[in-house]
């Protein structure tokens, strides 16, 4: 498998064991980075604790996440800021590539995860009760609508709009789709082909007949 395409690049279409695949690359390098966080600011003097999730692509982009920052917080903001993106761009192109199996575009990652990322991050700061609430609830059923979609349902059979289908077996002509049996399997075709009986004169007969 081209690790480059199926982890950085969004032409294409995967089904939903390689989406899974590639959130266990993320969550392994997560877990590595948060190692290095850790270590780094137990060196500085801070605890030894850090966090790192997709979400924090938001609060990367909120300025109020940089203020009242210490000097113990330097290791890990500046493994957000480089991370974050990184583990952000691995799974856009997991998703978009298990959109475009569903024949649906790309774009469908804004309704599905930057709409309610964002809600999310700045729903606390909506003015009243009732709208915060509202929000809440609209970007829960977005989400499990995307969770349905890219995790749950399968992609089209054949050939579509983004590609031909992940699942689809190539045979030894090249062509998607088409199997041949395996060597010394029981052909139906072959059993059921029967050559004509051509008929010949007896050994022996044929040069005896005098004309």
């Amino acid at each position: 498998m081209d690790w480059t395409w199926f982890l950085f690049r969004f032409d294409g279409r995967i089904n939903r064991a390689k989406l899974w695949l590639s959130l266990l690359v993320i969550f392994g390098w997560m877990l590595f980075a948060v190692a290095l966080m850790a270590g780094a600011s137990r060196l500085l003097g801070g605890p030894a604790v850090a966090k790192l999730n997709l979400a924090d692509i938001f609060a990367v982009l909120d300025p109020d996440t940089f203020r009242g920052l210490t000097r113990a917080d330097l290791p890990s903001v500046a493994v957000h800021v480089v991370l974050t993106p990184v583990f952000a761009w691995v799974f856009a192109a997991g998703v978009i590539k298990r959109l475009h199996d569903r024949d649906k575009s790309g774009w469908w990652m804004v309704p599905f995860f930057v709409g309610p990322g964002l809600a999310n991050q700045y729903a606390e700061r909506l003015p009243g009760t009732i709208l915060p609430t509202i929000m809440e609830g609209l970007t829960a059923l977005l989400s499990l609508w995307g969770f349905i979609e890219l995790y749950c349902l399968a992609g089209d059979r054949w050939t579509n709009r983004f590609g031909p289908s992940p699942l689809a077996k190539v045979g030894p002509s090249g062509r998607c789709g088409q199997q041949t049996p395996p060597r010394g399997a029981w052909d139906q075709h072959k059993e059921l082909e029967f050559a004509p009986h051509v008929s010949s004169p007896a050994a022996g007969r044929s040069g005896n007949r005098q004309h």
